[in-house]
């Protein structure tokens, strides 16, 4: 409202001349210092293993780290999408607050596939999903879509560039809803039957945002200052029990097999390896079809980017786009034989310096930094075993 009140004044003192610089000035999505309440959201730092905020009415709320992981992809998703700001990203807090306490909810009831996604637990709205509990009936997605929780903060906020273009409506896609109270945005975006439970979370998405923004120290890390947030959780790219390594990394035929192949049976979900971005998705001779990851990861010396690449997988299951926001499990394809491949399997790298760096020994990398199964039980890659006779890279 205060940034309205000035653009107003503008206007009248400067004319529209002067209105168009001061919205060039106002608008940016990421701006360092900028007061608590502006539009400007910092990057998202490391996230804490817990935060408890109190609601309007003095309930104290209790938030753990994977709630607060899904909050965080919400805030990098609201800061990336133009137009949100701090208050749209508070407006997406509090909705997800209210209709799920930040889980990502499976429906076995409506939707038995859900729960072959990787979720938090089980919620039994008719046929409500994930976050912020859409529909696919409704339109928000397919049931695959709506268990990936950026896929359903970007389709919370919609607009140009949401998933569902303005049908059915994200909150760009509200009119004046930067003029609406907090709570009336999320009701409008939602269709709620209880359209006055958003209030109370205010606070807490306040907390949340706060806490999970401030910024860190100059000189700590080498992540990219509008990444994701730090990942402090490595997550093996297949489900337990659904593969076995046939190739590892090192020289062969005389060039370098630059990363480890794990067969598994096509369809198997391919996983995210930690929370990141999508930073490329392309389609070879030699590597199929293959999606790059670049994460932040917190390490014994600090964060450090890291990037990530998963190679042959099966046409059409490719479930993350470009600038994707994902988190550490989310499934972000599914194994296939794509490319220069005489079975089905993964082919993985890790790439620590970003996903233009060289490639080092995954099976290393995931050994110095404890990867867990979905379920958070401790996995390392299995060492033995004879090599497979794939040409593959």
């Amino acid at each position: 409202m205060r940034i309205l009140m000035i653009a107003v004044v503008l206007v009248v003192l400067f004319g529209p001349a002067t209105a168009l610089t001061a919205y060039a000035v106002l608008a940016p999505a990421y701006t360092t210092g900028c007061e608590p309440g502006g539009t400007a959201v910092g990057p998202v730092g490391s996230v804490p293993a817990e935060l408890t905020a109190t609601t309007t009415g003095g309930t104290p709320v209790s938030l753990d780290r994977t709630q607060l992981r899904h909050a965080a992809t919400i805030i990098t998703t609201g800061s990336r999408t133009p137009d949100v700001g701090r208050h749209g990203i508070v407006v997406a807090l509090m909705a997800a607050l209210t209709e799920s306490h930040l889980r990502m909810l499976a429906n076995p009831g409506a939707y038995p596939d859900s729960t072959t996604h990787p979720h938090d637990g089980v919620g039994r709205d008719h046929d409500s999903l994930g976050l912020f509990q859409m529909r696919p009936a409704a339109g928000w997605g397919t049931v695959a879509q709506l268990m990936d929780p950026a896929y359903q903060a970007q389709a919370f906020f919609g607009g140009p560039t949401g998933p569902n273009h303005g049908s059915p409506r994200g909150l760009l896609d509200i009119p004046d809803w930067q003029q609406l109270p907090k709570g009336a945005a999320a009701q409008a975006v939602e269709v709620s039957a209880f359209p006055d439970r958003y209030a109370q979370y205010e606070p807490v998405a306040q907390a949340i945002l706060e806490k999970l923004t401030t910024s860190p120290a100059a000189g700590q890390g080498d992540g990219p200052a509008n990444g994701p947030a730090v990942s402090s959780r490595v997550v093996f790219p297949l489900p337990a029990d659904t593969w076995t390594r046939t190739s590892g990394f090192g020289p062969r035929n005389n060039r370098l097999h630059a990363g480890v192949d794990y067969a598994a049976p096509a369809g198997t979900p391919v996983l995210a390896l930690a929370d990141g971005v999508v930073d490329s998705i392309e389609t070879s001779p030699t590597g199929g079809n293959m999606i790059v990851l670049d994460h932040t990861i917190a390490g014994p010396d600090g964060a450090r980017r890291v990037g990530s690449a998963y190679l042959h997988l099966l046409d059409g299951s490719i479930a993350v786009a470009e600038g994707d926001v994902v988190t550490a499990g989310a499934q972000i394809a599914q194994v296939g034989s794509t490319g220069r491949s005489t079975g089905s399997h993964l082919h993985m790298e890790v790439r620590p310096g970003g996903p233009d760096a060289a490639a080092v020994d995954p099976e290393s990398w995931l050994t110095a930094h404890s990867p867990t199964t979905l379920d958070g039980q401790a996995v390392l890659p299995a060492t033995g075993g004879a090599c497979s006779t794939e040409t593959t890279p």
